[in-house]
């Protein structure tokens, strides 16, 4: 299930996101964007939740560090159809932080591992964790090695590591996907040391190539920030990587299967088509005429304007002109 899977990414991978992803790929595991806790039990559960039965398999991922708290969000996800709880060891934002969860985690493990413990305890789905290969300037691989041993023993078997160090001071989480160097080697050793464990990688994959390298050296291979720029390339991915046709599909066929979807949540939950075309604007990218084509879907005065007339004017050379006029 970890072989290919889109990562999770803060204000990014919402369900329509998700959906735009699963038209694209059959077998992707898609991840939901970090929930917290004490969103979950204090505020709107269907609003974090709702997801489309077309999604599967996907995983939500938590953030928190309170093992009760986490546990009971654990069985609302599972209760919600979830194919896997993640729990987020790795971000390194200031907010984040305060909480005492993210990345910050990492200098815990004991607890990690009470939280690990909890949630095994409450679900019958997978519980993973997704965490980064050391924090600050400590590249010891002893480091993050006890972190994943730690873990494991309570239950974890599969874990998510993004090659880089996490900088809790100084930079930004922007920074932090950027800054701290890449070591793949790291994650490679983990699996070496703990064969029995899924390993799957995730930092700076951009390409074919890349991905084909680590999956002679790690389980799975997650992608983050390409497979929402380019989202295109999973496509691809359904053949290469699991070996099912990809099927017939082209841009002009996806763009009109959002459009479908565009109306249906317009019709069911009211949601405005532009919040959901937002995530389809790399869909083009790389052909001739894609940066029309997404000035015409981003264009802010076509709001009123229904997803299909929309689609058409994209598909129209003169469009955002006739608008105009």
């Amino acid at each position: 299930m970890w072989r290919m899977s889109v990562a999770p990414m803060m204000d990014w991978t919402d369900k329509h996101c998700r959906y735009l992803h699963r038209l694209l790929s059959r077998h992707a595991l898609l991840y939901t964007e970090m929930v917290t806790t004490g969103a979950l039990l204090h505020g709107d559960v269907p609003r974090h939740l709702r997801f489309e039965a077309q999604e599967h398999p996907v995983a939500l991922q938590l953030g928190g560090s309170e093992p009760a708290d986490l546990a009971r969000s654990a069985l609302l996800g599972a209760q919600w159809g979830y194919d896997e709880i993640n729990l987020n060891c790795g971000c390194p934002s200031e907010r984040v932080q305060r909480g005492a969860f993210g990345a910050c985690l990492m200098n815990e493990a004991p607890l990690v591992a009470d939280c690990v413990k909890a949630m095994v305890d409450a679900v019958d789905v997978p519980v993973t964790v997704k965490h980064r290969i050391g924090i600050d300037k400590n590249e010891s691989y002893d480091f993050v090695r006890d972190f994943v041993g730690t873990v494991a023993e309570a239950g974890c078997r599969v874990f998510i590591v993004h090659a880089r160090n996490a900088w809790l001071k100084g930079l930004s989480p922007k920074e932090n996907r950027e800054i701290p160097p890449l070591r793949y080697e790291v994650v490679a050793r983990l699996k070496q040391d703990f064969p029995d464990l899924t390993i799957a990688v995730n930092g700076g994959i951009r390409t074919d190539a890349a991905v084909q390298q680590l999956l002679h050296q790690v389980d799975g291979v997650m992608i983050g920030r390409e497979a929402y720029h380019n989202p295109w390339w999973l496509a691809s991915w359904d053949a290469l990587y699991f070996g099912t046709p990809a099927g017939e599909r082209s841009r002009e066929l996806v763009e009109e299967q959002m459009v479908a979807y565009m109306e249906r949540e317009a019709a069911t939950h009211g949601t405005h088509w532009y919040a959901i075309a937002r995530h389809m604007l790399g869909l083009r990218n790389g052909l001739a005429g894609a940066r029309r084509w997404r000035q015409v879907w981003s264009d802010h005065r076509l709001k009123q304007l229904p997803p299909s007339e929309v689609m058409r004017l994209a598909r129209t050379k003169p469009a955002l002109a006739a608008q105009d006029a």
